[in-house]
């Protein structure tokens, strides 16, 4: 990458959405970003590590929900990526906000600063090209323009917005002013803009002068800047992360950056690019992308297919068999199946807001469920009772607590628990188990090199998880 400029690109990784057109592997509180689906890595880590050259880049800014702080933390820690901070938006406010957050803090201690605003959920699998792009991009910004990154594309797209390029930009070769931001087209539409060569995707990918940035949102989008501006002066640090004040983030308008800024500025220039890039929306994207087989079905897990093609079949825990099946996505996970036309994958959104709407639990949680110290899995449920099993990460533990209305039995599969029951301390080895009466002020603390594995008994009158207690906290959920 050659950028021709001295100015520092800050990394600005977007990680706020919830991906229900990916359900049920995607749920609101285990979205997309955070699965492996294009990599033996999650898509958030490829993002971060796509930008992880210290050389090329300050280390990275994130702005994500709240609920999702301790994935964020955890993944960036596995992949190595130590963050400039992670603020924690307490609502969803769209890109303009999140823009407007990252502007204002890097701004503070460096003016001069160019953001390069990423979604997370983004797949890109040409890194050389898209290092090249942002060196054009970097280029374009250091003359004042807001840059985004048009993708050149390979059909007529309905699932994109469009850009329609201008002029050359005078002092940067390869890049445009921009003559026109174009919402997602028909089909016939789409098709012209193909043929017609000087049209590009919107990737939602930008690189923007900081202090520029903030002061075309001042001009556009004045009330954006005074919600993120007092939402950070009356936030708060909490362990790794800053927490911003939700009450004025909350009166922040919910806008996207392109219908903010990008859409109303006389400085936008786009960068037409060839990466490999897909925002991986729905099914259909990932057997786009995927590896296919001589019937042009892409496989992931333990599948079967018999007289079937052009499939994108994933299971993730189940043999699943499929017979003589066109064009279909099958999606198996524990707690639910999804069976689509592929040609209609998008509309698995709507499927969500149904079960939203009657207020089923699977559009927000799996089985398995992430907490900072681990993982929790309900195996069976029944009358009074309930077992899970707990993963607990060495050297971690979960908070001092107790129950109004349930009793628990704990039982080591794998490692050895140290338990605080009341005034006491056991160490409870492979095998063994121990008791934890109703009322009872309790911990459980992993203090070895491996994971625990614990089976928990749950029994009472009442099992929800809103019946806990916490007296301390090592994660500042108290």
């Amino acid at each position: 990458m050659n950028s021709g400029s001295t100015q520092k690109i800050v990394p600005v990784l977007l990680s706020g959405g919830s991906g229900s057109r990916l359900w049920p592997l995607s749920r609101e509180l285990y979205p997309k970003q955070f699965l492996a689906l294009c990599s033996d890595r999650t898509m958030f880590q490829d993002t971060a590590l796509r930008v992880g050259d210290a050389v090329a880049f300050s280390a990275p800014l994130v702005v994500c929900n709240q609920e999702h702080r301790f994935l964020v933390a955890e993944q960036l820690r596995q992949s190595g990526v130590t963050p400039r901070g992670i603020l924690l938006e307490p609502v969803g406010r769209n890109t303009a906000a999140a823009c407007a957050l990252a502007a204002l803090s890097v701004v503070a201690t460096d003016p001069e600063a160019l953001l390069l605003v990423l979604p997370a959920d983004h797949e890109i699998r040409d890194a050389a090209a898209f290092r090249e792009a942002i060196g054009l991009a970097a280029r374009a910004a250091a003359l004042g323009r807001l840059a985004t990154f048009g993708i050149t594309p390979t059909a007529p797209e309905t699932g994109y917005g469009y850009i329609r390029r201008g002029r050359h930009l005078h002092g940067v070769d390869g890049a445009f002013e921009v003559a026109a931001f174009v919402e997602k087209p028909s089909l016939e539409v789409a098709r012209s803009y193909l043929e017609d060569g000087g049209y590009a995707w919107n990737s939602g990918m930008f690189l923007f002068p900081a202090g520029q940035l903030l002061a075309e949102l001042e001009r556009h989008a004045p009330a954006v800047v005074a919600a993120c501006r007092a939402a950070l002066e009356g936030g708060r640090a909490d362990l790794d992360f800053f927490r911003l004040d939700a009450t004025a983030f909350a009166k922040a308008p919910s806008v996207s950056i392109d219908c903010a800024v990008m859409e109303r500025t006389d400085a936008a220039a786009v960068v037409p690019c060839d990466i490999g890039w897909t925002d991986v929306g729905a099914w259909s994207a990932l057997w786009d992308v995927g590896a296919k087989d001589a019937d042009g079905n892409v496989l992931v897990g333990d599948v079967v297919m018999e007289g079937a093609s052009d499939c994108y079949v994933r299971s993730e825990n189940h043999l699943t068999a499929v017979v003589g099946l066109r064009n279909a996505v099958v999606v198996v996970v524990d707690d639910a199946v999804l069976v689509a036309d592929r040609d209609h994958a998008q509309d698995v959104k709507r499927i969500v807001d149904r079960l939203k709407k009657d207020g089923r639990s699977e559009p927000v949680n799996h089985r398995k469920v992430h907490r900072p110290w681990g993982a929790y899995q309900s195996l069976h449920t029944g009358d009074r009772f309930q077992v899970k099993s707990l993963t607990i990460a060495p050297g971690s533990q979960l908070s001092l607590q107790k129950h109004h209305h349930r009793a628990e039995h704990w039982v080591v599969v794998n490692g050895t628990a140290l338990v605080t029951r009341g005034e006491e301390q056991i160490l409870v080895y492979e095998n063994q188990s121990v008791y934890i009466p109703i009322g009872t002020v309790h911990r459980l603390e992993n203090p070895g090199k491996v994971p625990l594995t614990i089976i928990e008994v749950q029994s009472g009158s009442y099992l929800g998880e809103d019946d806990i207690v916490r007296l301390e906290d090592s994660y500042g959920r108290n």
